[in-house]
């Protein structure tokens, strides 16, 4: 039995779930996390002493962290795909975003979110909102030079650093700011639309 702890809205969910519906694997998703709570219980500290979402179980087998569960889905059940390819240079290549994703676009992305999206438009930080948008301008400028080079982040073929990315470029062209003209970026993100599983799971109303 394959189980996905997390709320829908959460992007580190819809990251997990896209990927499982990519590959068409069967899963379970439970509410868990922001207003369903279930994250302070001792029942899910034992599965993630960091109490955050997602959280992949398979049987006996309990993962954290979304990255590497979407790792950890491609090694498991799809390692002949090129979502994750077993070439050590090609999966560095995938790599390498997946981790950008998290040190450099993340932060300020985030701050996008709270600032505009979880905040009432009284109390918004406008200083700490354009901030964040300049920083995470400047991320998705030097990722719009690379898909001016190829169709997908990591090259010709779709991968897990799209899968990586892709949740938040949705968000990116949903906020309400003022922002680089990135046609690469803009392309990408209509090819990702064609996805069904990337409309159904990802491309709805940020919340």
């Amino acid at each position: 039995m394959r189980r996905i702890w997390g709320r829908p809205t959460s992007a580190n969910v819809m990251k997990v779930v896209w990927l499982l519906e990519e590959l068409q694997l069967p899963y379970e998703r439970v509410d868990a996390g922001g207003e369903y709570g279930r994250t302070d219980t001792p029942e899910y500290r034992a599965l993630n002493p960091n109490r955050s979402v997602p959280v992949l179980q398979e049987d006996n087998y309990v993962l954290w962290e979304s990255n590497a569960i979407l790792r950890y889905l491609c090694s498991a059940w799809a390692p002949d795909l090129p979502l994750w390819p077993r070439n050590p240079q090609a999966r560095g290549s995938i790599d390498r975003w997946m981790d950008w994703q998290q040190t450099v676009l993340n932060a300020p992305q985030a701050a996008l979110f709270w600032g505009l999206v979880r905040t009432p438009p009284a109390e918004r930080d406008a200083a700490a909102i354009a901030a964040a948008a300049a920083k995470a301008g400047h991320a998705w400028t030097l990722l719009d030079e690379i898909l001016g080079k190829a169709p997908y982040v990591a090259g010709p073929a779709f991968t897990l650093a799209d899968i990586a990315l892709g949740v938040h470029v949705h968000r990116w062209f949903s906020f309400a700011i003022e922002g680089p003209e990135l046609a690469g970026l803009r392309a990408w993100y209509g090819r990702l639309l064609e996805r069904p599983p990337y409309r159904r799971f990802v491309a709805g109303p940020v919340r």
